[in-house]
């Protein structure tokens, strides 16, 4: 008995790397999983059907239940016919997991117009459609007096909490997710959906080349932190039944961490009761900088 039995899980960008650890993990908590990839290089070229058809056989030949999804989640009418994938094979969907990501490193000044339409069209578009499908199937439900149980489950970054350095796309990006994942679950919680998002640190093809020295495999023996399958044992417990009284939080997850990220908050104020003359706002700026806890530094600043 797993976690997961009985649920529906569908899983972007699962081919490789997290997202993979995550179908496999699923599956073995006893889920039914879509396994969604397009199987395109980590700047988002050459789409191939390759790795998500991978990933079944390894479920299926261990006696898990899956399916491969080509669907660009990116693409709104494409995400719906995945979500009606899931429901049509399985019976039903429970959790939504967007995973699939891409990125294009560059400096801000660098960087192209081409290079943010096709980031943001990835990870912000992609997150929402699948989702936003996802939920009007919830909706349904709900309305027709059926008990709902559902899970909307982000991936952010810290780059997108945190920001950071030749990554201003991505970081964006991924911002803008954390963002989503709040409404989400403000929105959906009255008909039964839970929307969490995370911020994890691994080993992925991203990671490798930017981070080469910190994604290092560990010696032989030795607990390998930056191992992808690392984070799947949160998500698959966020996709759980046990997980419904979470939602609308960012974790971040390394090795064997586990955390929360905690975002904005109203920080100090003064109020004038006035109208401020221009020449005013200094020494206040000032002085409620000095009240205000000082800001995690961009991820690469010197």
């Amino acid at each position: 008995m797993g976690i997961c039995d009985g649920r529906v899980v569908i899983i972007t960008g699962s081919g490789r790397g997290i997202g993979r650890e995550h179908a496999l993990e699923f599956a073995r908590q006893g889920a039914s999983v879509v396994v969604n990839d397009l199987g395109v290089a980590q700047d988002g070229s050459d789409p191939s059907d390759t790795p998500a058809q991978s990933v079944v056989d390894e479920i299926t030949a261990s006696g898990g239940s899956a399916i491969a999804s080509g669907h660009d989640v990116a693409d709104w009418d494409s995400a719906g016919e995945m979500v009606q994938l899931a429901i049509d094979t399985f019976g039903g969907l429970d959790v939504v997991v967007n995973n699939a990501g891409i990125v294009r490193d560059r400096m801000f000044v660098n960087s192209e117009q081409a290079e943010w339409e096709a980031v943001l069209r990835v990870h912000v578009l992609g997150h929402a459609a699948a989702a936003r499908h996802a939920a009007s199937y919830w909706r349904a439900k709900s309305k027709a007096g059926e008990a709902v149980d559902a899970r909307i489950i982000n991936t952010s970054s810290g780059a997108g909490l945190m920001g950071s350095i030749a990554q201003a796309a991505y970081s964006a990006a991924k911002g803008a997710i954390a963002s989503l994942t709040l409404v989400q679950a403000a929105e959906l919680g009255r008909i039964g959906v839970t929307a969490n998002a995370l911020a994890p640190a691994a080993r992925t093809r991203m990671t490798e080349e930017a981070f080469k020295d910190m994604m290092a495999e560990a010696e032989e023996g030795a607990f390998d932190a930056m191992d992808p399958a690392n984070v799947s044992p949160l998500v698959v417990w966020l996709g759980s039944a046990e997980s419904a009284a979470v939602t609308g939080r960012v974790f971040e997850v390394e090795g064997g961490m586990i955390g929360l990220a905690e975002g904005y908050n109203h920080g100090p104020r003064f109020d004038k009761g006035a109208r401020w003359d221009p020449a005013e706002v200094g020494a206040v700026v000032a002085d409620l900088i000095r009240e205000a806890a000082v800001p995690t530094p961009v991820y690469g600043a010197s």
